[in-house]
C-alpha cells in the first residue's frame, strides 16, 4: 500500500515497526493492544519526531486503516496560517469547531490532522496578530470536550517547544486532546 501511494522508494524500516503497530492498532480500535501500548482510543494522535523521519507519509498511509467514519483529512498548519492572512478569524472557526469534509461522497464530522505543527508563523489579519494554530487547537479542544471529536497533529516539535511556542495553556489541554506517539530522536532523515 505504501508504494501504490508513495513509490517504489517506499520502505518500512525495522526501526520503525513499534510505533506503526502502535498506529495501526489505535487506527482498526483494537481496544486490548491500545490498553498495553497506554494508548486511548478516545484521543487523538500526537506523532513526533525528527524532519524527515516519516510522520507526514504515515500518517497518510494509517488513514487508510481507519474505519470511513474516522477518517481525517490532512491540513498543513503552514497552510492554515496562510489562509488566515488572506481570510480571517473565520479559517478559526472553519478548523476550530465548524470542519466538516467529505469521504466517499458522504459529509463526516471534522477530523483533522495538521501536518507540521510548528513551522508556521504568527499570522496578522488587518493589522491584528495571531497565533492561528494556538487558536484552532484551543477550539478543538472545546469541540473534543463537547462532541468527542478528535484531532490529530504531527510536529517535529518537542513538549517544551510546543510550550514555548504555543504557552502553557495550549500544551495543558494537549495532555488531553492526545495521544503521544514519539519516533526516536535519532531517526534518519529517510528523504535522503
Amino acid at each position: 500500500m505504501g508504494r501504490k501511494q508513495f513509490g517504489s522508494h517506499f520502505t518500512i524500516h525495522r526501526e520503525d515497526v513499534g510505533l506503526i503497530y502502535k498506529l495501526l492498532v489505535y487506527a482498526i480500535g483494537d481496544e486490548l493492544n491500545c490498553k498495553k501500548k497506554g494508548l486511548n482510543l478516545h484521543k487523538g494522535i500526537l506523532l513526533t519526531g525528527p524532519v524527515g523521519c516519516g510522520k507526514t507519509s504515515l500518517m497518510r498511509l494509517i488513514n487508510q486503516f481507519f474505519p470511513a467514519a474516522r477518517q481525517f483529512q490532512m491540513k498543513s498548519s503552514r497552510e492554515a496560517s496562510f489562509e488566515f492572512e488572506r481570510e480571517g478569524y473565520k479559517v478559526i472557526s472553519r478548523y476550530g469547531n465548524t470542519f466538516l469534509h467529505s469521504i466517499g461522497g458522504r459529509i463526516t464530522s471534522g477530523i483533522i490532522c495538521f501536518d507540521d505543527l510548528g513551522v508556521e508563523q504568527s499570522q496578522k489579519y488587518y493589522g491584528n496578530e495571531c497565533n492561528v494554530m494556538a487558536e484552532i487547537l484551543l477550539s478543538r479542544y472545546d469541540l473534543f470536550m463537547q462532541k468527542r471529536i478528535v484531532t490529530h497533529l504531527t510536529t517535529n516539535l518537542s513538549a517544551s517547544e510546543l510550550e514555548a511556542l504555543y504557552g502553557n495553556r495550549v500544551r495543558s489541554r494537549m495532555r488531553e486532546l492526545f495521544n503521544l506517539i514519539a519516533f526516536e530522536k535519532t531517526s534518519k532523515d529517510k528523504r535522503l
